[in-house]
């Protein structure tokens, strides 16, 4: 997959050569590393003090709300629209434009999501409706949910702007500082865990005042970095800037389709609501697992890939475009297709050994357990499409991933009535799961959407040796599969291993022993580091 020398296209300035694309998803998978194993401290203590059901169920959706904002207003719709034109406005050359633009890009956003807030906190019951439709007749929990609500919703504020320095700090190859935030916001939250919610007597509030703090604290940490680029935003108001009018204008297809994943989840929240309590809690502990391997892979490759390809865009780079897209497809589907394969094997081990503690019992274990299974069927598909949107966005396309995302959620409703009613009637356990596969069948609808644009379009040449590519990957997928089959068979059922050491030392063996059969097996097949480069 390596460009020779004379074919390969000069950088702009501020790209690296040789492996910058690899050294840039390494930088920024470091850091996300770090989040998820805060993530994953802060979901096993949030299991382990609070539990399922109740008061947690409320907060789970009051944080799930704006969460899903923050998709449409932060990393998701805003930065897919942002960064290509930033791009091409640094193409020019023209400092004092560039800043012109960020200072009114900035006003602009602060002043939309202002709005967004304000309605948010005034129409917290009307919200709560319509994605707790099961807590209509439980008047404690639906004041609760709206309580919490009114809380966390001017984290989308904070997060925001947050987004806005971490998408600058992107474009300029400064992946480590914005990746760093995650950390911090899961950090806050064990803090809320301990320090606050024993000062609340309904003690997941105090979480919600966590998440907060949270964003404003990663606010407080981006921001200053703008400053030492010279670049750091004053507030103008924006909207009649002909460059922010054209965010604005790719802005809004983007508004669905770059936050579908995030829709489908909402959807399947608000159908859980219907399902037994704590079916909502176990989907979000299930989630956060997936988000995992989407975090440090997916998101990281859909981050660095984005400022890539638009700036090849704007220097008309057709060839260097293509190139790099076949090398983010492969990039997605190394890490993709054994993280999805080693979840689905892994699923009731890994939830034990993450949650099963204290007000986490053994049936929730199952429970997620079902829901983790189900889901990591779409990872690859997850992946995928990290990869395959933004080549739509670095051309200022925001029509297609739209299309795709409308498909893509009416195939998530129709796939979670089909397979959830029947259980529900039939009072069957684990009638959650059916949200989860609709979920991840609906994540490879919308990679194959996508791709067959892509592919319609002629935007993409596939580069020689995908054939080779995909026989070493199912090779070392089987080997890796036998591997970790036979470590579990030894192990047995991993609820009854007592003790948080042992299990997690039985989970890190599975794990390291399945992911060194893949490894060895890609290279005894002929894969080498150096392939990995762009």
């Amino acid at each position: 997959m390596s460009v020779p020398p004379s074919t390969a296209t000069p950088p702009p300035s501020g790209q690296t050569r040789g492996g910058g694309l690899l050294r840039s998803t390494a930088v920024f998978s470091a850091m996300t590393l770090l989040s998820r194993i805060a993530g994953f401290a802060r979901d096993a203590l949030q299991a382990t003090l609070f539990g399922t059901g109740g008061a947690m169920s409320a907060f789970i959706v009051a944080y799930r709300i704006p969460n899903f904002l923050r998709r449409v207003f932060a990393e998701g719709s805003m930065s897919m629209a942002f960064v290509p034109v930033l791009n091409e406005i640094r193409e020019r050359g023209d400092k004092a434009a560039l800043k012109d633009f960020i200072d009114h890009m900035a006003g602009a956003l602060c002043a939309v999501v202002l709005v967004v807030c304000a309605a948010g906190v005034l129409l917290a019951p009307a919200i709560t409706t319509v994605f707790t439709p099961g807590a209509w007749d439980e008047p404690t929990k639906f004041a609760l949910t709206t309580q919490m609500l009114r809380i966390t919703f001017p984290y989308l504020l904070f997060i925001s702007m947050m987004s806005l320095a971490a998408s600058v700090l992107n474009s300029f190859g400064r992946f480590a500082l914005p990746a760093f935030t995650p950390v911090l916001h899961n950090l806050t939250l064990i803090a809320a865990m301990f320090w606050l919610a024993p000062r609340f007597d309904v003690r997941p509030v105090g979480l919600a005042w966590g998440v907060l703090i949270a964003g404003a604290l990663q606010l407080v940490l981006l921001w200053p970095a703008l400053g030492r680029m010279g670049l750091r935003p004053r507030l103008r108001w924006g909207f009649r800037h002909p460059d922010v009018r054209r965010v604005g204008k790719l802005m809004l297809p983007t508004l669905f389709s770059s936050s579908v994943a995030q829709v489908n989840l909402l959807v399947g929240t608000a159908f859980a609501s219907l399902l037994v309590d704590g079916s909502q809690d176990w989907l979000y502990y299930s989630d956060r697992l997936i988000e995992f391997p989407l975090g440090l892979f997916g998101v990281a490759l859909g981050t660095v890939i984005l400022p890539h390809l638009s700036r090849r865009h704007a220097a008309e780079d057709a060839a260097g475009y293509s190139l790099s897209l076949d090398w983010g497809l492969r990039m997605a589907l190394l890490a993709g297709v054994p993280a999805g394969l080693g979840l689905l094997l892994l699923a009731e081990p890994i939830t034990a050994t993450v949650y099963n503690y204290g007000k986490f019992t053994a049936v929730d274990t199952r429970m997620a357990a079902i829901s983790l299974t189900a889901m990591s069927i779409g990872i690859p598909a997850f992946m995928l499409s990290k990869v395959l949107a933004p080549a739509f966005y670095a051309r200022q396309d925001t029509k297609t991933p739209m299309r795709a995302a409308i498909l893509t959620v009416i195939a998530n409703v129709v796939l979670t009535i089909a397979f959830t009613t029947p259980l529900w009637l039939y009072r069957i356990h684990g009638a959650h799961g059916g949200i989860a596969l609709a979920t991840a069948l609906a994540g490879i609808v919308n990679a194959w959407l996508l791709w067959r644009y892509l592919h319609r379009a002629g935007l993409f040449q596939p580069q020689p040796g995908w054939g080779g590519f995909s026989s070493r990957l199912a090779l070392a997928c089987t080997a890796m599969t036998l591997t970790v089959l036979a470590l579990r068979w030894w192990i047995g059922d991993w609820t009854a291993i007592n003790g948080l050491w042992l299990r997690v030392g039985c989970l890190l063996l599975a794990i390291v022993a399945g992911a060194a059969a893949y490894g060895a097996t890609l290279l005894a097949s002929g894969l080498r580091p150096r392939d990995l480069r762009h």
